[in-house]
This record gives C-alpha cells, sequence and structure tokens, in this order.
C-alpha cells in the first residue's frame, strides 16, 4: 500500500522509497524499533518537503513541519524556563501538542540555515532531539519533565551537507536527492505537474495539448536546474497566455510542440543554448 502511494506521488527517487519500505517493514516485525532520524539532502525543488508529506500520508501518521531556517536562540528548540515573563514551551513539544499525538512525522526543514549567537546555539540543543539513544528523555524547559520522542519518525531536509554542523551529522542517515533527469522531468510534467496547472488555470476542459516534443524542448531551452520549480513557473507562463487568448480573442485549444509557434510563441526566445558534440571526419 505504501510502495503504490508513493508511485503515485512521486516518480523516480527508488532509493528513497527503498528506504521507507525497510523502515516500515523493521517497524512491522518490531514495534519497539528506535527509529533512524533520516536526512533528505539535495537541491531546491527536488520535493524533499513534499516527499515527507507524502511520506506521512502514506503510513497514516500526523505530519507536522517545523521551519528551523534562521532559529537563533536554544529556548525556540527547548523552550523556556518558567521563570521568565512570556515562557513558552520549545518548537519541538509544541508540534507534537498541535498535531494531538505522540507519534506523528516531524519534519525539519532548512536544517543547514540554523543560526547561533550570544543567546545559545540551537543545533546543540538539537543533538538531544535528534539522538535515537538519548531522546526517549527529552527534557523541555518549560515542562521540566522527561519526555519520550523515540515513537515520532523524525525527517530532515538540508540543501548543503558542509553547512550542518558535524555531531549533528553524525545522528542522521543522509539519504541524497540529486536532480532530475530530462525523461524524468518530462513524465514529472506530463503526470504532476500540467493536471493541477491546467486545473488551477480553469484549462482543464479543452485543455491546450502538451505534446512531448515540446515539453523536451522547453525543458531544454527554458529551464536549466536540478529541481523541477523553474519548469512549473514556464508550465504556468504558458497556461496564462492561453487562457488570456481564450477570453480575448475566443481562440481555438493550442497544440504546444517544439515548432517555431509551439513553445517560443509564449515564452519567447530560449534562455539557455545547447551544442550537440559533432564528431569530425579524419
Amino acid at each position: 500500500h505504501v510502495r503504490k502511494a508513493l508511485e503515485e506521488e512521486h516518480f523516480g527517487l527508488e532509493k528513497v522509497k527503498e528506504r521507507v519500505l525497510e523502515f516500515l517493514a523493521v517497524r512491522k516485525l518490531n514495534p519497539d524499533h528506535k527509529g533512524p532520524i533520516l536526512c533528505f539532502a539535495g537541491p531546491p525543488g527536488v520535493g524533499k518537503t513534499s516527499l515527507g508529506k507524502a511520506i506521512a500520508e502514506s503510513i497514516g501518521r500526523h505530519f507536522f513541519r517545523i521551519s528551523v531556517g534562521g532559529v537563533h536562540d536554544e529556548a525556540e528548540i527547548r523552550g523556556h524556563r518558567r521563570t521568565y515573563v512570556g515562557a513558552m514551551p520549545g518548537k519541538i513539544m509544541n508540534a507534537l501538542t498541535r498535531a494531538k499525538c505522540i507519534n506523528p512525522l516531524l519534519m525539519l526543514d532548512e536544517i543547514d540555515k540554523i543560526g547561533s549567537d550570544h543567546r545559545g546555539d540551537p543545533a546543540s540543543a538539537l543533538l538531544e532531539v535528534l539522538d535515537p539513544e538519548q531522546n526517549h528523555t527529552f527534557t523541555d524547559h518549560y515542562f521540566n519533565v522527561p519526555f519520550d520522542l523515540s515513537k515520532v519518525m523524525f525527517i530532515v531536509t538540508a540543501n548543503y551537507l558542509h553547512d550542518i554542523p558535524k555531531p549533528l551529522l553524525d545522528r542522521l542517515e543522509v539519504i541524497s536527492i540529486e536532480g532530475y533527469t530530462e525523461s524524468e522531468k518530462v513524465k514529472i510534467a506530463e503526470s504532476h505537474l500540467l493536471p493541477k496547472i491546467l486545473q488551477d488555470h480553469g484549462l482543464d476542459e479543452e485543455s491546450p495539448q502538451f505534446t512531448e516534443g515540446g515539453l523536451r524542448h522547453l525543458i531544454r531551452g527554458w529551464t536549466r536546474e536540478a529541481g523541477v520549480r523553474n519548469l512549473q513557473r514556464a508550465l504556468q507562463k504558458v497556461c496564462r497566455k492561453v487562457a488570456r487568448e481564450r477570453v480575448e480573442e475566443d481562440k481555438e485549444t493550442p497544440c504546444i510542440d517544439e515548432g517555431i509557434k509551439g513553445v517560443s510563441l509564449y515564452l519567447g526566445p530560449e534562455k539557455f543554448q545547447s551544442d550537440e558534440g559533432v564528431v569530425a571526419d579524419a
């Protein structure tokens, strides 16, 4: 069931899906197994956060995302002592309260952008949270009683591994998510991006026809990135122009192909040129 759910939501990423299925198999055989801390590392736009959400839905857990990018104060992780005015629990206990269960899937986003200053080092405070050997007695300063975090499944995301402090990185099981190939981007556009974009722009009835050649031409000429965000923006731009044509001039449904009047008509000149290697005769 989980395999099917992950296949429907995300194309490719075989290593990640395999690791999640292994985790579930071990948890099924031994329910007391301490969950590993998975770290999805990769460039922006490859689907790290959305993959965490899909995993939570497929295994039937509540999903809660905590953004730790730019967090400077250690008390945001561990909470304030109640002797202070305006004391509050930390982000971890607050997330569990809002998720309303003790075994949600907590995603710590952008852990490589965590900061530190005179108010403490939040990365050091996360050591206890993310260590399977220690987090069964996590103590929030606000509550001041040990709390068992071992049933929580933590997933961490980062863009650059070298920005994560070494002691923290040592506790994470890193799964690298590299960029997508051109063929994978075509499949992602056809199966996942286009249906949603066409619906958002009111073009799901008599929708414009994107040929495979047109999509490849768009990917080569207007996007050059590891993820698919720029591809999504380019498709949205095409759909906006088609919607305007339809409302203003009541034009017929266009076919977006790789010809001169295809993608170039809506996106203008190509942003990127790709030279084909030519083998010279001896």
